[in-house]
């Protein structure tokens, strides 16, 4: 990976690291689907203001209507609407562990649909990012029972294949598309379907809406954590093999638990310090270029004549 890619990879590990704990104290204000279609529909927009100020094309050509909405239903309803369902019943920290089970996914999908080989470098790094995972998690497993926070739970996961299952879909559909374009049409189409439903079904208190703090909550998360990240991690993935992409943000549910607990006082056990380890560790295995080199076959045979 070069100097940019890293760059971009511990930018959005920051940005995507602060945000779980706004979504979930945001959830708390206003009603989920509600907030996730204007959240959507707000970073499109601006989005496409950039484009507009860049004079970059805006409307997409006739063919890749249908391919644009099928990404945009996988991620907005598969990846958003359901993550945002699910967070109303579970801590940001462990929403942001559960979610980054995508990695295991893409790792597979990517191998059978893009043909990045499972070589056994990533293999070590997918091995120990599991790990880290179950560390997390192990004190749940241990008292599983049908409720509302396990559902969230099985739907945060469900997400999780959702987002690697559209990133696995942008690299094999869009991987020279501009990224800022993909991106505000993906959240664009997607964030209106779900408005739509959401003004049938939950009702809209102008007064939540219109308060100043609650409204630059709502810009941060918007515009920074989703219109801006999403097409920093559009642009990400198609500079560098899926899966090294992938894992390479699985720091951000560490971030998340890290500042769940200094902002909103969320427990950091030692389970979720051995699970930091392990996905650390698994970050290094996956993402270094390590190769042994052997001395080449022409200085062998001419020691030996």
């Amino acid at each position: 990976m070069n100097l940019r890619v890293i760059g971009a990879i511990v930018l959005l590990c920051l940005v995507w690291g602060s945000l779980w704990g706004l979504v979930k104290h945001s959830l708390q204000i206003f009603p989920p689907f509600l907030f996730i279609s204007t959240r959507l529909i707000l970073a499109a927009l601006t989005l496409m203001l950039v484009q507009v100020l860049l004079r970059k094309s805006v409307l997409p050509a006739k063919g890749e209507w249908q391919k644009l909405m099928i990404s945009s239903l996988m991620i907005c309803i598969g990846f958003y609407a359901t993550q945002t369902f699910a967070m109303q019943f579970v801590d940001s920290g462990l929403s942001a562990v559960l979610v980054f089970t995508m990695p295991i996914f893409i790792g597979v999908l990517a191998h059978y649909i893009l043909n990045e080989r499972l070589n056994s470098q990533k293999m070590i790094g997918l091995v120990l990012g599991t790990l880290g995972l179950i560390a997390i998690l192990w004190p749940q497993l241990h008292h599983i029972h049908l409720n509302l926070s396990l559902i969230g739970q099985a739907f945060l996961i469900l997400s999780g294949f959702f987002w690697a299952l559209t990133t696995v879909y942008i690299k094999q559909n869009f991987a020279t598309y501009d990224k800022i374009k993909l991106t505000f049409w993906q959240l664009l189409m997607g964030g209106v379907v779900i408005l739509i439903g959401a003004l049938i079904f939950e009702p809209v208190d102008v007064k939540v809406w219109m308060n100043p703090l609650n409204d630059s909550i709502l810009f941060y998360i918007a515009v920074i954590g989703t219109g801006f990240a999403f097409a920093l991690w559009n642009w990400i993935v198609s500079q560098v093999d899926t899966f090294v992409a992938s894992i390479s943000i699985m720091c951000i549910p560490i971030l998340s638990l890290f500042f769940g607990y200094v902002l909103w006082h969320e427990p950091i056990t030692i389970n979720i310090i051995i699970g930091a380890a392990f996905i650390c560790s698994g970050i290094i295995s996956s993402s270094l270029n390590l190769k042994i080199k052997k001395k080449p076959a022409t200085l062998l045979s001419c020691e030996h004549r």
